[in-house]
């Protein structure tokens, strides 16, 4: 785990309130995937790519001469999600032929649009369309979502291991919304990091309708409800600078954790 934050991470800009006054920073919402080969992915280019990176090397550290990265996922086409591609171009990484996968819309954007296709054009990048098998047994499902897709289709990825299984699911617009049941969704894998970016209706002084997102109260409560024994395989994640759970010590933090759900933790590893 390289992030937990929404898309703007914390402190995120424009903010002059408590929540990003004193405390630590935190970085937008990325996986990494580690090979038993010792290959490494990324799920997601967050704009803090190099400082994920960074950390990558401490927590999975390989030769200083080998590439950063082996390939990228993209989940879809906001923010906090691909913008950090910029970095492999030539003004900073200039990376040779980076396998990235991405869904139809997305890849047309890059493809076509600048400065995106620039990484194309120099080879810094390969979109990829393809069935996604990392090798080393780690297989990669793809997951259609419903979210806000004004630039490109939304995914969630469910990634299998020889002995263990993830969901990533940073993004959706609700439970609810979506096709498929997200208790099942949770029973299928041994961790799912789900959507938490806002605790509750009225955390932001503009119409949340416009940004929708399921609330940590009722994404804890449907577990709660329905299946209890399951909370323990949730991790939140891509929570928003204004999200209170964010916060030891808050009654917010100690409903989750009353209910055995558990915060995404920098650092934290799962062992497929």
């Amino acid at each position: 785990m390289l992030g937990i934050g929404q898309d703007g991470g914390r402190p995120q800009i424009g903010c002059r309130r408590a929540c990003c006054a004193d405390a630590d920073p935190v970085t937008p919402a990325c996986l990494a995937l580690i090979g038993s080969d010792g290959r490494r992915w990324l799920i997601d280019a967050t704009p803090a790519i190099g400082e994920q990176l960074r950390l990558l090397d401490d927590l999975a550290p390989r030769p200083i001469d080998d590439s950063a990265i082996d390939g990228i996922l993209l989940t879809h086409g906001h923010l906090g999600h691909f913008t950090g591609l910029a970095q492999l171009g030539r003004e900073a990484l200039a990376a040779n032929g980076i396998p990235v996968w991405a869904q139809p819309r997305l890849r047309s954007v890059l493809a076509s649009d600048a400065p995106w296709s620039l990484l194309v054009e120099h080879d810094h990048v390969v979109l990829r369309d393809d069935p996604i098998d990392l090798g080393g047994g780690l297989l990669v499902e793809v997951l259609p979502v419903p979210h806000r897709d004004e630039i490109s289709e939304t995914v969630a990825f469910r990634v299998e291991g020889p002995t263990g299984s993830v969901l990533w699911l940073p993004d959706i617009d609700s439970w609810e919304a979506w096709d498929r049941d997200i208790v099942e969704e949770v029973a299928a894998v041994d961790v799912a990091f789900v959507d938490a970016t806002f605790f509750d209706d009225g955390e932001l002084d503009r119409d949340m309708s416009l940004i929708p997102h399921p609330r940590v109260t009722d994404t804890v409560r449907r577990f709660v409800d329905r299946a209890p024994e399951l909370a323990s395989r949730l991790r939140l994640v891509h929570l928003n600078h204004t999200n209170p759970v964010l916060r030891p010590g808050s009654p917010e933090r100690a409903f989750v954790e009353a209910a055995g759900v558990s915060l995404a933790r920098v650092g934290e590893r799962v062992t497929l």
